[in-house]
């Protein structure tokens, strides 16, 4: 007996042992979509001759960071046969190509499948797909910058299900195209969609079929759907061109909307919720800090961001710690620190967004790893950090890719990167590349 109870202990311990040293990144911002990457066992500076690359692999355009599964990696891109590759962010480019799901092999990066389809492009910033595949058990869902929802065999690549919003829902398109990760909540695949009385829907992740649909609006915009749970129940929150709405994420019915606008239709991070509050904001500037009612009744506005106050996000999602908002600003371009009680800018710097200067829409991808933060720059760097309510400081940066996109004149890679099993996975127009962060 005494022999199965030990045998058991450190059957255990090595379970959790594992779980502290591994993990997948199933979908976009971690398995928790929350941005941490709860691994151990990582550098604690950059080593003099930089980080290990374990492989470099060829890929087409796209904004959609990898997804990493059960030793497979999973991106999006897009193949250009027609039409000029050209940004205007006021202008629909027209183009002629193929958009492809990717399966790679975690650990040599050799291609296990690919599925691709023809998918003209009608849009603004016209490289490539968006959204990050979404992992769940033997199946990843796909989004597509048009409106191509696909269920596959996650092993094999085999189509299971698929959408196409513009046939099926009437979906008009936005300028910059669909970017809203789609989320699963137990039997539900949730999708930002568009249409009339369909911003949201919700499918059968099994068969595809619809179970319920939700709110109009005069555009969708580009917030992924995100559930939270407070006041006792999950709420899932859709945020469109004209408000943020919190529904029942089983039955769509609606819990409680408020007046978010974002200029241009340009409601893109996903709300962050903390403690009581919620955090949401955008180009405008849009948004603020908001306290949740009591008894599901709605928001209550705390403070608004201004010119000179908050942050405006766009590109990246804002990390919330210890009473301050770590988040990119869209306008200034630089990394701001923000108290979270009134808005005021605590510090701001652009060392790990553009590197240098102010630049509209400059952008930094923030991710939390034990007492420190782990960074993917738009100039292609992977950097560790601690941020704190005092000052940014950098404990050390490695180039990771070459920024192969352009924005506003100047040379930038938009893409989330993935974290998972002691290493970093990111990508740009050209290449997808899996870095080491484990100590030796």
């Amino acid at each position: 007996m005494n022999i199965v109870v030990g045998l058991t202990c450190l059957f255990s311990l090595v379970l959790i042992t594992h779980s502290a040293l591994a993990e997948d990144w199933p979908q976009w911002m971690g398995a928790q979509r929350d941005n941490i990457w709860r691994e151990e066992g990582l550098v604690d500076s950059i080593p003099e001759g930089g980080l290990d690359v374990l492989w470099r692999k060829p890929i087409h355009g796209g904004y959609g960071g990898p997804a990493v599964a059960d030793g497979r990696i999973f991106v999006m891109d897009y193949q250009l046969v027609g039409g000029e590759l050209k940004n205007d962010p006021n202008t629909r480019a027209v183009l002629q190509g193929t958009e492809r799901i990717l399966c790679l092999s975690e650990e040599t990066g050799e291609t296990l499948w690919e599925h691709s389809y023809d998918r003209p492009y009608e849009i603004s910033y016209p490289a490539g797909p968006r959204c990050t595949p979404t992992v769940d058990g033997d199946r990843v869902y796909s989004l597509g910058a048009e409106g191509n929802l696909l269920c596959l065999e996650a092993a094999t690549g085999k189509v299971i299900w698929k959408k196409d919003f513009q046939q099926e829902y009437q979906t008009v398109i936005p300028i910059w195209g669909i970017s809203s990760h789609p989320l699963v909540y137990g039997d539900l695949l949730i999708s930002v969609v568009g249409g009339d009385g369909s911003v949201v829907v919700a499918f059968d992740k099994h068969s595809g079929d619809e179970k319920w649909k939700a709110i109009s609006a005069k555009e969708q915009g580009y917030a992924p759907p995100t559930l939270i749970h407070a006041q006792g129940v999950d709420q899932l929150l859709i945020w469109d061109a004209e408000k943020l709405s919190s529904l029942n994420p089983l039955t769509g019915d609606l819990y409680w909307d408020h007046p978010i606008e974002a200029a241009f239709g340009m409601s893109i991070m996903g709300p962050r919720l903390y403690g009581e509050h919620l955090f949401a904001s955008a180009i405008g500037p849009a948004g603020g800090l908001y306290k949740l009612k009591e008894e599901r009744r709605g928001l209550e506005e705390i403070w608004l961001g201004t010119t000179k106050s908050g942050v405006a996000c766009a590109n990246s999602t804002p990390f919330l710690k210890d009473d301050v908002i770590f988040g990119s600003d869209c306008k200034t371009g630089g990394l701001r620190a923000v108290d979270v009680k009134d808005g005021s800018v605590l510090w701001e710097t652009f060392e790990p967004t553009t590197g240098t200067r102010r630049a509209s829409h400059g952008t930094v991808f923030i991710v939390a790893n034990q007492n420190r933060f782990i960074l993917f720059s738009e100039t292609g760097d992977l950097i560790l950090a601690n941020l704190t309510r005092e000052k940014y400081e950098e404990i050390g940066r490695f180039h990771a890719l070459e920024p192969t996109g352009e924005a506003f004149g100047r040379s930038v890679v938009w893409s989330a990167p993935a974290f998972s099993n002691g290493c970093c996975i990111a990508r740009n127009d050209k290449e997808i590349v899996r870095i080491s962060l484990k100590k030796k």
